[in-house]
This record gives C-alpha cells, structure tokens and sequence, in this order.
C-alpha cells in the first residue's frame, strides 16, 4: 500500500503462496516471487522452507527488478542460495517494449475461481488481446494436471511450520522456543489476542510429526513432482515461453462472521513448484485494481521480467491510488 501510495520507491514481501503476487495486485503495484533460492531464505520467519521466499514490490516493472537484482547472491547460511551467483544480478539489462513480440503465451485456465468472477474475467481477456496486439503467439485453454497438489502442499506446510518456526527460534534469541510455547500463550491470553479468531492452523501445524516422517516425506516430494510437472509438461507440449492468469480479485474485506472471502487466485503453482512468479497491473473492477501473473519455469525469472515489462510498456494501467 505505501508503494502504490508512493510513499516508498520500493518494498520487500515474504511469500509462501500468494504473499507477494496477491497484495501486489490488490494494491495495483508490480511484485515478484522469484525462483526459490534466488533470494537467501536466512532472517526471514518461516512458514515453510520448501516454499517460503521474500520478494519485491514496486511501482513498476523496472524498480522491482531493480530491487530483485540488489537483493540476490548466494548465502552460506541458506544451501539452495550456492546454486545462485555471489554477485547480485543485472535483471534490467534486456527490458524492451518490443518483448513480446514472437513470444509464446500460453492462458491457463484452471487456476483458482477460474471463471467465477466476470469482471475480473473482462480485464483478463482484455490483458489477452493486448498480448496478440504485441506480437505474441497466445496458446489458450492450457490446463495442466494438479489434482492432489494442494492437499500435499497442505501436508508439508504444517510439518515445516513446526520445525522451521522452532529453528528460527534458537537462531534469533526469542523468549520462545516451539510452536507449542505459542499456543500456550495465546490460549493464556485468548479474550485479547483472539477475540474473534482461534489457532486452528497452529494447533494442526503441533500435532504433526518430524521431518524424517514418511508422511511428510512423500507428501514434499508429491507437492513438487505435481506442480513442476504441471509447468514442465505445458512447456514443452507447447514451446512456450509464459504462462498468464489473473492474479487476484479485487480487494475484499474480511469479516468476523466469513472470514477471508477472495474469489481469484492463480498463485499456487508458482508457489508450490518454486518457480517465478511475476504480477502487473492489468485493470479495474470498480475502481480496485487486479494483476495478471506471469509464471514461467525454474530460474527463467530475467525472461519472465522481460516479458512482464513489455506488457506493462503496452498497457501502462497503473494509476495511483486517489485520496
């Protein structure tokens, strides 16, 4: 929100599904989660290590990726980062208006909420049309198999939630040392830190096991082989170079009797597989803006950015927020 208010040139999310892409197109602002490890995982509070990474958020395309670029390098504290170069990355150097051009796109379509939401529908078809307009090949109706892939995820979630969450513990010096040390305290103080809500998602994340269960285990390696084949596979059928969906609905409030009720979300894939993520501001459903994502496939994150860019040169929906 202060980016897109222009109160900061820039800002830094942490995601472990949607946690970047999401408030980045609610807020009408460009945010990228990047291929995991590309970013040193170190410092920042897990929910689960295995998809948890921070991420850039700014006004336009350009500012992220210049942000992206300062923020990555490899990181003894963080094994997946060595595979990374120590040296931040130039992700700016190809940015052109013409990069769509001879670029295959491919819609994916069963993201979620596909369909259910006709204004945020409209701006996708409109985003769609101005991607042909560029010159791009637009492959549509992809629907990769995912079947299975967010109960998996689920799984490995509250297993590494409970362990990362005791580790970053012992590294930062808290006063507390589990995740059961947590739930205590909130059951102590229930009537001011939980009036309206409860912890059912931390009380579930305790009562799971170790990470040597085979539970966990072959729940970590499904949720990966499922959503990495989901994006592989697409590729390669079709050559393509992006995969697009909308990312958000419009904002949404969350009440005390519903809850959370967002209606579109096409974040999971990226997320669970690893893979990079990259939102623009697409349109507007009544004033509130929605993303489209580009998703592509491991560590292509500077040519996703490219593409991304050229969408956001064509286009040019941002608008600052009225006050």
């Amino acid at each position: 929100a202060a980016v897109a208010a222009s109160l900061a040139a820039g800002a830094v999310g942490t995601e472990t599904n949607g946690s970047v892409v999401c408030p980045s197109g609610a807020t009408g602002v460009v945010g990228i989660k990047p291929s995991l490890g590309l970013i040193s995982r170190s410092g920042i509070i897990p929910i689960a290590h295995s998809q948890d990474t921070a991420g850039p958020m700014g006004r336009t395309v350009r500012d992220a990726a210049i942000l992206l670029g300062a923020m990555t390098g490899s990181d003894a504290r963080d094994p997946l980062s060595a595979a990374y170069p120590a040296e931040p990355v130039d992700f700016t150097s190809n940015l052109a208006a013409d990069g769509l051009e001879g670029k295959r796109v491919g819609v994916l379509r069963n993201y979620y909420g596909a369909g259910g939401h006709p204004a945020v529908e409209r701006v996708f078809t409109a985003s769609i049309e101005a991607i042909k307009a560029q010159g791009a090949i637009v492959i549509d109706d992809i629907n990769p198999e995912t079947e299975g892939m967010g109960d998996a995820s689920g799984t490995v979630l509250n297993y590494e939630f409970k362990a990362d969450l005791a580790a970053y513990f012992e590294q930062s010096g808290a006063p507390v040392a589990t995740l059961a040390d947590i739930i205590a305290f909130n059951d102590e103080h229930a009537d001011t830190v939980m009036p309206f809500f409860g912890q059912e998602r931390m009380i579930g994340a305790e009562e799971s096991g170790t990470l040597e269960d085979s539970e966990y285990l072959e729940a970590l390696a499904s949720s990966k082989q499922i959503s990495q084949a989901a994006i592989d596979d697409v590729f390669a059928e079709h050559e393509l170079d992006v995969l697009i969906a909308p990312t958000n609905s419009p904002a949404w409030f969350t009440d005390h009797i519903n809850g959370d009720s967002f209606h579109v979300s096409s974040s999971s894939l990226a997320a669970i597989s690893g893979y990079p993520n990259v939102t623009v501001p697409a349109g507007f459903v009544t004033g509130l803006p929605v993303g489209l994502s580009f998703i592509g496939s491991m560590n292509s994150d500077k040519a996703v950015i490219e593409i991304a860019y050229a969408f956001e040169q064509a286009t040019r929906v941002r608008k600052p927020p009225e006050f």
